[in-house]
Parts: structure tokens; C-alpha cells; sequence
């Protein structure tokens, strides 16, 4: 059993000693521990750090892409190394790392394949009351669009069985927490949570440069997420605003019609009109959207099993 803490970074050299001096390398029911640093264009001597202080595997990405595709290309990295569990931290220190063996726990006793770490925002000095009041409505927002039941779906400390990451698909180029929570919840993948410690803050968030343009990505990750799982629901329900207002307008020149009271209202006739086409577009839309989201469920299982198939086969050949 390989367990791989892979920890992606953007010029960590401060910070990187702390949390790799924190990552336990004895774990129970883990053979062997090692540790991917996954260098995101860094500009100081992050890369030299992490080979100084012992650490096993070093991604360097030249330019930098974002936090999201670090993520996406360390797991892919820790998957192609054999690891058969992933667990991801920020090298900021922000989590204890002696919570790693509680961390993987559930994946160790087969009863989930993934594991989100949450954090007691309450008890969190330096997050301002704003701060939790967003995060605790965002989380609730994440945990209706994926039907899951996890507190703190922003952080960043989560374990992933191997299985679990040959199925996530990170499409986002800002942040993956919410895209991958989301996932799990629409793809059916055993998903549970179990609380971990924070440390005192060591630098500023790189991630939230503004509250408002963190609000408006994460909204519209949340939303192109859902749509993509939910094309017919979603589409249906937008659609059905304009068809009850036709219907209601339509009413209204039938009765008009018939009682003479208050004029023909034709006006009303050709906006009914109007809007039982659109509502109607909508719901074709949805239709449509459905279809291609079968054919997406079905290309990435397709996916899946060619990932799986082409790691066992380089397995094979390195033996």
C-alpha cells in the first residue's frame, strides 16, 4: 500500500520546510509514504527546497497554469507512480499534518473513496465573520448541487483512493474543491468527511484575491458542473417560467375574448405566443443537453477504463 501526499506550489520556499517537517512518513496500514511536490512556475527556490528536505517526487511546471490544473496534473503524476492513495495538502502549512493517518482511515477500512478533511471554521482566528458566513452558504450550496453531506467543501485536504482519481475529470482552471465534490455526488463515488486541525496562518490566500471574483468563479463552476449532470432537470425548470407565463397571458385573452369586458388584448395572444416558443426552446435545449451528457457519462467511462488499462500494461512492463 503506497500513500502518496502530493502538495501543489506556487513559491513555497518559506513555507515548505514547515509542512514537510509536519507529514508523518510512519502511517498504520501504509507501506510506504512518499511525497509529490508539484511545482506550479514557481520563481523562487521552491523546486531546491523540496529536494533538500527529502522530497521524493518533484512535477515542475515551467509556466504557471493555476491551482486547479497543479492538482489535476499531480494526481495523474501520483497515479502513474503507483500510488494507491492520494492525499492532497497546501503548502502553506494551513493543515496539521499528523491528521493524515485519520485522513485516509476510511479508505483503509473500504468505506469511502474519498475523504474531505473539514476544518472548524468557527474556531478559525484569522477567517472574518464574512468569511464564515460565506463559506457555511457556499458548502450548503455545494452539498444540494452534489447531494452529499460534506461541511467544508473548500478545503483542500482530501485523500482520494486510486480508483476514485482515475474517475475525476478537473474540467475548471480556478480551483477544484467544488468541481470534484460535485463529481463524486453525480458519479456516485463514496464520498465521506472527517474532521482535521488548522495551523496558525503563515501568508495570505493566493486563491481569494477579492471576495466578489471568488464568489462569482466559484458560482460559475458550481453552475457549469450541475449543468453538465443535471442538462434536463435544470433546463426544464428554467423553461417552465415563460411556459406558465404564457399560459397566464393566454388565459387572459381568452377571457378577454369571450366577456368583451376589457377589449381583445391581442397584445397578450402574441406574447403568450412568444414565450410558450421559448419556454418550449428551453426544454428542447435541456433535451439535447441530456443526450450529450449519456454520451459524456459514456466517454468517460470509456476514459476510465483505457487510464486503467494503460497503467496496468506500463505496470506489467516495468516488472
Amino acid at each position: 500500500m503506497k500513500l502518496m501526499i502530493q502538495i501543489p506550489c506556487f513559491n513555497e520556499e518559506k513555507t515548505l520546510p514547515v509542512t514537510l517537517r509536519d507529514i508523518p512518513r510512519v502511517i498504520p496500514g501504509v507501506d510506504e509514504v512518499e511525497i509529490l511536490v508539484v511545482n506550479d512556475g514557481s520563481s523562487d527556490k521552491t523546486v531546491a527546497v523540496a529536494k533538500e528536505n527529502g522530497v521524493e517526487h518533484i512535477l515542475d511546471l515551467p509556466v504557471r497554469r493555476g491551482l486547479a490544473e497543479a492538482f489535476r496534473r499531480g494526481l495523474d503524476k501520483a497515479v502513474e507512480e503507483g500510488a494507491d492513495i492520494i492525499v492532497n495538502t497546501d503548502g502553506d502549512n494551513q493543515y496539521n499534518g499528523q491528521d493524515i493517518p485519520g485522513l485516509i482511515a476510511p479508505i483503509l477500512e473500504k468505506k469511502a473513496e474519498i475523504v474531505i478533511g473539514c476544518r472548524d471554521i468557527s474556531a478559525i482566528r484569522h477567517f472574518s465573520l464574512f468569511k464564515k458566513v460565506l463559506q457555511r452558504f457556499g458548502s450548503h450550496i455545494v452539498r444540494r448541487f452534489s447531494s452529499t453531506d460534506i461541511p467544508d467543501t473548500t478545503s483542500g485536504f482530501r485523500a482520494y483512493s486510486r480508483d476514485a482519481a482515475l474517475k475525476l475529470n478537473v474540467l475548471s482552471n480556478y480551483t477544484y474543491t467544488l468541481e470534484t465534490i460535485i463529481q463524486a455526488g453525480r458519479k456516485e463515488i463514496p464520498i465521506t468527511h472527517v474532521p482535521v486541525r488548522t495551523n496558525d496562518k503563515l501568508r495570505e490566500s493566493r486563491l481569494i484575491k477579492s471576495i466578489p471574483s471568488y464568489i462569482m468563479r466559484s458560482v460559475s463552476t458550481m453552475l457549469r458542473i450541475y449543468l453538465m449532470y443535471e442538462p434536463l432537470k435544470s433546463f426544464f425548470r428554467i423553461g417552465l417560467i415563460p411556459l406558465v407565463l404564457s399560459v397566464i397571458l393566454f388565459a387572459r385573452f381568452l377571457v378577454s375574448h369571450f366577456t368583451k369586458l376589457y377589449g381583445g388584448h391581442v397584445q397578450s395572444l402574441i406574447v403568450a405566443s412568444a414565450l410558450f416558443m421559448l419556454g418550449c426552446t428551453i426544454m428542447l435545449i435541456g433535451l439535447l443537453g441530456d443526450v450529450i451528457s449519456a454520451n459524456r457519462k459514456l466517454s468517460e467511462e470509456i476514459l476510465y477504463r483505457l487510464k486503467k488499462a494503460g497503467l496496468s500494461g506500463a505496470g506489467k512492463e516495468d516488472r
